[in-house]
């Protein structure tokens, strides 16, 4: 293995040499260069040309022939395990992005930060018991302790005396797999975003009921925003962190009513949680499954930014980023989609991932499932909707903070080439004309990686 990686890297040195012996090495660097070490850049192939809008006057024209060939640009996927360096770029989009929603900036008034604001965990109810870490003032507890002698009904021991560590690979595995109730694990997988949307009207209502006012006027005194964000836990299932803040009729702008103060707020949360259920379809042919939140909901105040406070505006929106470029590879399931059944046999997962992705792709191939796209989100074991939401009073859009930051790249070039003061559009035809690196493309940009360059500019 290490001397076929040698004569692999061999190749690619000899291959970097030779390329740079031809005359546009100089172009073709500056395009690898300039993505700041994405894994696995676009490559586009075209013209475009800088035109003064005042005289329709070209003042300057590009070709991919600049770029040795190819215009390389940036993968921009949002995932960590997938390319590191644009997961961070949108790492700090989505930090700025919940940040001003609790504090304000980006076009949001400073003002929010008075207005009640909690941050919300809702869970996965259990299907079955699995392996847990717990911890008690800093002491690692045991597992699940029970009485040797307790079975389950296939003869496997219903408790667990372990103290796991961080890193045991048994964490979120059912301590019996055959009792484990995969088609429930993965139906409510499938209707999570469903759920959270039925929660969102429950705690309307709940707050219209709090109020005293009728929920169709509910708009005239008080808007609800949130941001939220889906993380996997360890067992393959989904819980949701959200900020949810309440506004006035006019939204971020205006103060909610003294009525809906943040402890109100909270207890709507954890009442509207446990409220909401939803029917699975199938019941005709794997039983009924009513879905609902687990019980174990998580409200909290968000405090400000106070130094030494406990939960501040800055780590709220540090943890909803975080989170923000994970995926299924969390909880040990793969990155890419599954398109035959024959794949699940190759696939490098633990034995829980590899049945709850068995159980996707079984139950989408039945009639009453069909509308979910069980085997479509198989990788993500089941889930498919969004990572990152937000309501549309919440703050500003990732759109526009990827606009901002483009017309300033824009006008930094404007102003490089003496053109700063002129109207100008940009026309182009691009297309596209593949992905990733060649061998000693990809030398340069694991060096600038290393040296812990960003996306240029």
């Amino acid at each position: 293995m290490n001397g076929t990686a040698s004569v692999t890297g061999n190749a690619a040195v000899a291959a970097l040499i030779e390329r740079a012996a031809l005359p546009d090495f100089e172009a073709w660097r500056r395009g690898v260069v300039r993505l700041g070490g994405c894994t696995n850049p676009i490559h586009l192939v075209g013209t475009s040309v800088l035109v003064d809008t005042g005289t329709g006057e070209n003042l300057r024209a590009a070709s991919s022939d600049d770029f040795g060939g190819r215009l390389l640009i940036a993968c921009g996927n949002r995932r960590s395990s997938v390319c590191p360096v644009c997961a961070g770029v949108y790492r700090s989009d989505t930090y700025q992005l919940v940040r001003a929603g609790l504090v304000g900036g980006k076009g949001i008034g400073a003002e929010v930060a008075g207005h009640p604001q909690v941050f919300v965990t809702l869970t996965a109810p259990g299907f079955g018991p699995v392996h847990s870490r717990r911890t008690r003032t800093g002491r690692i507890l045991a597992c699940r302790p029970r009485k040797a002698d307790e079975r389950c009904p296939h003869a496997r021991p219903l408790g667990c005396h372990t103290r796991h560590e961080p890193d045991d690979l048994r964490l979120g595995e059912p301590l019996c797999p055959h009792c484990y109730d995969y088609a429930g694990a993965v139906l409510w997988q499938a209707h999570a975003g469903r759920l959270w949307h039925r929660f969102v009207l429950e705690l309307r209502r709940e707050l219209a009921r709090r109020g005293g006012v009728p929920r169709s006027a509910l708009a005239e005194v008080l808007r609800l925003s949130y941001a939220k964000v889906a993380e996997y836990q360890r067992r393959g299932l989904v819980h949701f962190h959200a900020i949810i803040r309440a506004d006035g009729p006019a939204g971020p702008g205006s103060p909610s009513p003294a009525w809906a103060e943040t402890g109100a707020l909270a207890d709507a949360v954890r009442s509207a949680a446990g409220t909401v259920r939803l029917s699975a379809p199938g019941a005709e042919i794997i039983g009924p499954r009513l879905l609902r939140f687990g019980a174990q909901v998580d409200v909290r105040p968000i405090t400000g930014e106070t130094p030494g406070e406990r939960l501040t505006s800055s780590a709220v929106a540090a943890y909803v980023a975080k989170y923000a470029t994970k995926g299924a590879e969390a909880a040990g399931a793969v990155d890419g989609r599954i398109r035959r059944a024959s794949d699940l046999a190759l696939l490098p997962v633990r034995a829980h991932t590899l049945r709850m992705i068995g159980t996707c792709w079984w139950l989408g191939g039945l009639a009453p499932f069909e509308p979910l796209g069980l085997r479509r989100w198989a990788h993500m074991l089941g889930y498919g909707s969004h990572f990152v939401t937000k309501s549309r009073r919440y703050s500003t859009t990732l759109t526009a903070l990827r606009t901002a930051r483009a017309e300033h790249r824009a006008q930094q070039q404007l102003t490089a080439l003496g053109l700063a003061d002129r109207a100008t559009v940009t026309v182009g035809h691009w297309r596209y004309a593949g992905r990733g690196y060649s061998p000693e493309a990809a030398l340069i940009a694991a060096s600038v990686r290393e040296g812990g360059g960003g996306h240029g500019t």
